[in-house]
């Protein structure tokens, strides 16, 4: 996983560090229980009791010693798996927030928030747990068996007849769990994608009673987790029983073999002591290491993920031209523009679309649902590419243009309003972060909102709900409309966003906007014939096509799309 380069290179040395003191610390827990075989061979056997307690003081030390090296690792290991995970959090959320559209648009959005928090959360554990424990039980393990060899070389041979038959456990666990914790993620992401689409979509649940729907739904995902899960820890609970009664007949068979050996003298008590201690130490880091390979496991498959995520190629290129190195102020032509989301042939959104908008002119843009409409807005902020054709902004292509300077230049106005939890004046600076209060109050005014911000108690201190629920569809989008012109661009986007209001406040908006700026060139998306008809250009769409540009009068005359259009819309004595 290449992602996991930059910080292996930034915390390697504190790594390291915690091994000498995770070393240490195993160090000193192998050292115990020689010592205490001596004690019990050469002190108790002898009734020496200086030699007793002198290695007793000796103990103590090394169990000092043990202490400082647990706290040292443990404080590192904390410190460096917090920081890490800290950091490829906000890698990764930086990472999605450079992705084109297209790419974003192939996952869905619960999958994301999994990755982000449970996927990173895996690996910050398994991170944690390596400088902890996990790199001390393949240590402490080897360890005993040397200790082992160096009291009784015969006796040490039942350790080798059992350890095989344990890696051999541990393989299988790891082969049979790794696809099993990869369903596991999958199902996470399913219960989280189901739970967000009810929450964003709350009242429309109980405005049409659709309660059993919604909780047969979640609980069929939320039965499937359970089921995956339970399925998977079902068996991974098979092998750590196994690892046990393994380690457990090898201690058997060590006091069976060691009693019959002091029996014959051939041996002593202290011995078999130590033994069991060495034997215990393997249990220890035998069932660590085997809940290494399960948390290891885990973290493969939220690294995949995430690296899924982190491979993804960014639609960057170095660009030498910016909107500044011109005079022409707000200036876009679309030439010969076809797009598709799919990049099919078949699904063709945009085809061969040609216009030009000079400046301080406000080009209309109507048709029929899916005729293209929005995807013209999306194509101008760059948040797509098209297919073929080019988009110029102020005779530059937009390609040739960085992105942070392109939409510094152009405001949006979505047909979907989002705003963001916090006052309604923070709302309103997201376009202008640095806007003063007049500012704010004068794009307010100019979007017909200033009057009833006034009317709540704490006027643009107020705060809003998440997603603004505490406001109409209405204010809703004046709120909108006023984030964009707080921003002073070069290119106004209004796409289908006054369709909450109506025509007497769209007439006033209208109108504020034409007073607004004499250089402000804007471009009105709506399916209202009365919101584009004052245009000096109107771009009439059919599935994809332009069926005809011009102004009101003219494609009254010469378009039939939008005369049927009027006519459905205004009748015929508008004609």
């Amino acid at each position: 996983m290449k992602f996991l380069n930059k910080y292996i290179k930034k915390y390697w040395k504190l790594f390291f560090s915690a091994l000498f003191f995770l070393i240490l610390e195993t160090v000193c827990d192998l050292i115990q229980p020689t010592i205490m075989s001596k004690i019990v061979d050469i002190g108790v056997a002898k009734n020496d009791m200086n030699f007793v307690l002198s290695k007793s003081m000796l103990m103590i030390v090394i169990t000092g010693l043990g202490a400082i090296g647990a706290t040292g690792r443990n404080i590192i290991a904390s410190n460096v798996s917090q920081r890490f995970g800290t950091e490829l959090r906000i890698d990764l959320f930086t990472k999605i927030q450079k992705l084109p559209f297209k790419t974003i648009d192939k996952y869905d959005g619960a999958s994301l928030v999994t990755r982000l928090t449970n996927d990173v959360t895996q690996i910050q554990n398994f991170v944690n747990g390596l400088m902890r424990i996990f790199a001390k039980a393949p240590i402490l393990c080897l360890g005993s068996l040397i200790m082992a060899i160096k009291l009784n070389r015969r006796m040490s041979l039942i350790f080798f007849a059992i350890i095989p038959i344990i890696f051999i456990l541990i393989a299988i666990n790891m082969k049979i769990g790794y696809p099993m914790f990869t369903k596991v993620q999958n199902s996470l992401d399913k219960v989280n994608s189901v739970m967000r689409e009810y929450l964003q979509g709350v009242r429309v649940v109980k405005a049409f009673n659709r309660f059993d729907y919604e909780t047969s739904r979640f609980e069929m995902c939320n039965e499937n987790l359970t089921n995956i899960s339970s399925k998977t820890l079902k068996i991974m609970a098979i092998f750590s029983p196994l690892i046990t009664l393994s380690v457990n007949l090898c201690i058997v068979l060590i006091l069976w073999i060691g009693g019959t050996k002091v029996n014959n003298g051939t041996m002593q008590v202290g011995e078999i002591i130590a033994f069991v201690n060495y034997m215990t130490h393997i249990l220890f880091s035998l069932m660590i290491i085997s809940r290494v390979f399960t948390v290891f496991v885990k973290a493969s498959a939220s690294c995949e993920r995430i690296n899924e995520i982190f491979s993804e190629k960014l639609d960057e290129h170095e660009v030498n031209i910016t909107l500044e190195e011109n005079n022409i102020r707000g200036k876009l032509e679309f030439n010969n523009v076809s797009f598709s989301y799919c990049d099919e042939i078949g699904d063709i959104v945009l085809n061969n679309v040609n216009f030009t908008l000079d400046t301080s002119e406000t080009l209309g843009i109507i048709g029929s649902t899916g005729s293209g409409k929005s995807t013209i807005a999306n194509l101008i902020m760059g948040f797509y590419k098209p297919n073929s054709g080019d988009i110029k902004i102020n005779n530059i292509s937009i390609e040739n243009i960085n992105k942070k300077d392109l939409r510094n230049k152009i405001s949006i106005v979505p047909q979907k309003v989002v705003l963001f939890s916090g006052t309604i004046i923070d709302n309103i600076k997201i376009g202008k972060n640095s806007a003063t209060y007049e500012e704010v109050e004068k794009a307010s005014i100019l979007a017909n909102a200033h009057d009833f911000i006034k009317e709540f108690k704490d006027g643009y201190s107020t705060a809003l709900g998440q997603g603004g629920v505490n406001l109409s569809g209405g204010q809703k989008q004046r709120i909108s409309i006023a984030r964009a012109l707080v921003k002073n661009p070069e290119i106004l986007i209004l796409d289908d966003s006054v369709s909450a209001l109506d025509a007497v406040t769209e007439e006033n908006i209208r109108n504020s906007l034409k007073e607004y700026s004499n250089s402000l060139t804007s471009i009105i998306i709506a399916q209202r014939i009365t919101s584009v008809m004052h245009a000096d250009k109107i771009l009439v769409l059919d599935g994809g096509c332009v069926a005809g540009i011009g102004t009101h009068e003219e494609l009254s005359k010469n378009c039939e799309v939008y005369k049927e259009i009027l006519l459905s819309q205004v009748g015929k004595e508008m004609m």
